[in-house]
């Protein structure tokens, strides 16, 4: 489901005009915003459709690349010294704060993969009280078959814009995400939220 309701937007006149009315109206913020909406909601139909077309949904293809590549002998203490992907598993819950799920959703996630035969829970190989999930053979070749269309598709919508405006695109999204995440913590404070 798109995120902005609203397949035309609004002309940059409206916005000045709506400004009158809304002094806090910045119309060069909400036109960015709206584009920026827009455009995430495109890119997202478009994969969204990619992935439908292979059965998988996005929820369960962010699961298999964060276990994809974790591959090796490693263990847990390579993640916790700052490597990225060190050992061959995952808790439930390290998989849902990297994906910024709950851990309700992660197992829903979770239950429908390895329904699916695309991973595995097993006893943690730290900690025997926990479970980890790893990804089986069978969910490999899934993203070694998918993969390759993904990235071409991923390539094709990028296609419009240099590698210099890649890089601005990803600098300017950069600072807007920062942005976003310290609105949030503010949002989040005990003191905002007692004050609501």
């Amino acid at each position: 489901m798109p995120h902005l309701l609203l397949k035309d937007l609004p002309r940059y006149e409206c916005l000045l005009e709506a400004a009158k009315e809304f002094p806090e109206l910045d119309p060069s913020a909400a036109e960015a915003f709206l584009h920026l909406l827009r455009t995430g909601d495109e890119a997202f139909g478009v994969t969204e459709r990619n992935m439908s077309e292979h059965n998988i949904s996005q929820g369960r293809f962010g699961v298999l690349m964060l276990l994809w590549r974790c591959t090796g002998t490693q263990g847990r203490s390579a993640r916790s010294s700052g490597e990225e992907c060190g050992s061959g598993s995952r808790t439930p819950a390290e998989l849902a704060e990297a994906a910024g799920v709950t851990r309700a959703t992660m197992t829903g996630l979770i239950d429908t993969l390895e329904r699916d035969g695309f991973v595995k829970r097993e006893p943690d190989p730290v900690d025997r009280r926990m479970m980890s999930v790893r990804i089986t053979a069978r969910g490999e070749r899934f993203l070694r078959d998918f993969l390759p269309s993904h990235f071409k598709m991923l390539a094709a919508m990028m296609s419009g814009l240099t590698e210099a405006e890649r890089k601005t695109l990803v600098h300017l999204l950069s600072k807007i995400l920062d942005r976003a995440a310290t609105l949030l913590a503010v949002q989040d404070t005990p003191s905002t939220a007692a004050a609501k």
